[in-house]
């Protein structure tokens, strides 16, 4: 008989993604299941209006073709008979939070991604069976405690168990490993593989690289002169490689980070790296304040519809400095949002905090002579600030009147976007950031 210790690695982790299925519906179906089950529901702004726009829709909805982002208008043309609901946030929050509860009960290792999806680590969590037993445990206490559906991917790594939850909606289980990539990913195209959006993979095809086995072999310093640092990150990504790990709530609120959701739709790239710019400043600010150093970046993205993505990279040595975290902000703003789409909030997350006294950073000869210079400037412009105010400096790029820019008077305040429906969990930790 194979002991269940032959079903973990020795070496290396095992990672769940747990995404719960049409999330929104699925809990005003399981709360009122004679009103909705099995039919076609959306959940809409603007309900009475009829100019509201679909937020989400069930799957007996989405079979008829309703689509995330669909004006209600025309929802209700292509199914007369969809039933409309009113976001009740409260209300999904209640079940984020029982649903994160059961999750709990299996491993400390869990980092939410939102309100209806996350990340565990359960290469600690033997104790409960083979990763596919775990897998199952919690699909069936999530079904029978919530009566809600969910997806969950069963990998080494983050990335691997986010495609495979992607793969059998609603309610499947998706188990891959790195030997899978090659047979299961590389004849896909390139947009295919999560993190590469739009824009990227129209870049990739001018380069000639249409799928992911091509972009699996492409030449790394290729890669590098086209996209930068995301392009050695595309290559790993593409052949099912992801070092990033599971940060758990305790430590993923150790983070810094600013968002400001904007008084109309942005669509102008230059009015959305002015905006990235004051974010990076004042977490910059916060950072230095608090005598730390970031490895990793975020930022988040949020479109009209309250679609939302976020997209990190770590960096080859930490910083502190507003340009690099300015520039790191708007590259995977340039890679992952095509030029025209709307944009109604975006945010600046450091995340990978550590002290400066303990960072040691490797400086080559081109940064040798400029850091200590960089750190005066620093020094110089944050004591100006904290003796005359925030605004009393401000780069040509600050100078706008878009909301982020208010956070040195304090009229805005910024979030770090976690999870703040759970921090009242006992295993939480606020940090007050």
């Amino acid at each position: 008989m194979v002991s269940v210790e032959h079903h973990y690695p020795k070496q290396g982790r095992v990672i769940l993604h747990i995404d719960m299925n049409a999330f929104y519906c699925s809990v005003h179906e399981a709360v009122e299941p004679d009103l909705y089950k099995g039919k076609p529901l959306a959940v809409a702004g603007s309900v009475e209006l009829r100019k509201g726009i679909v937020v989400t829709s069930s799957y007996a909805a989405r079979k008829l073709g309703i689509k995330t982002g669909m004006q209600v208008r025309q929802a209700l043309k292509i199914c007369p008979d969809l039933i409309l609901i009113k976001p009740d946030f409260d209300l999904y929050r209640n079940f984020s939070r029982r649903f994160m509860q059961i999750v709990y009960g299996y491993s400390p290792m869990v980092e939410s991604m939102s309100i209806d999806e996350c990340f565990v680590d359960i290469t600690g969590s033997k104790q409960f069976g083979t990763p596919l037993d775990i897998a199952n445990s919690i699909q069936s206490r999530i079904m029978q405690e919530l009566k809600l559906p969910c997806s969950i991917g069963v990998a080494p790594n983050k990335l691997l168990a986010k495609m495979g939850s992607d793969m059998k909606k609603p309610n499947g289980i998706t188990v891959l490993r790195l030997r899978d990539v090659p047979t299961v990913f590389w004849d896909k195209p390139c947009q295919y593989l999560y993190g590469i959006g739009k824009k990227t993979a129209e870049k990739l095809t001018r380069l000639g690289i249409l799928t992911l086995g091509q972009l699996a072999i492409a030449d790394e310093a290729l890669l590098s002169k086209h996209f930068g640092v995301m392009g050695a990150h595309l290559k790993r990504s593409a052949n099912g490689i992801d070092p990033s790990v599971v940060n758990p709530e305790q430590e993923q609120s150790k983070s810094i980070g600013h968002t400001t959701t904007l008084p109309r739709d942005y669509t102008d790239r230059i009015e959305i790296h002015r905006v990235l710019l004051n974010l990076a400043d004042q977490v910059a600010r916060r950072l230095r304040k608090q005598e730390l150093m970031t490895s990793t970046i975020q930022i988040t993205i949020r479109d009209p519809e309250m679609r939302t993505i976020t997209r990190s990279l770590t960096l080859p040595t930490p910083t502190e400095h507003m340009d690099d975290i300015y520039r790191t902000s708007c590259q995977l703003y340039d890679h992952q949002w095509e030029d025209g789409n709307p944009v109604r909030l975006l945010g600046i997350t450091l995340q990978n905090l550590i002290a400066k006294e303990e960072s040691y950073v490797q400086l080559d000869l081109f940064d040798y002579e400029k850091q200590p210079r960089r750190e005066n400037l620093n020094r110089v412009m944050d004591g100006l600030r904290d003796k005359f105010g925030e605004g009393v400096i401000l780069t040509a790029g600050m100078m706008s009147d878009d909301p982020s820019s208010l956070i040195r008077n304090h009229k805005v305040r910024g979030t770090s976007l976690q999870m703040d429906h759970l921090r009242n969990n006992p295993l939480h930790k606020d940090t007050g950031e």
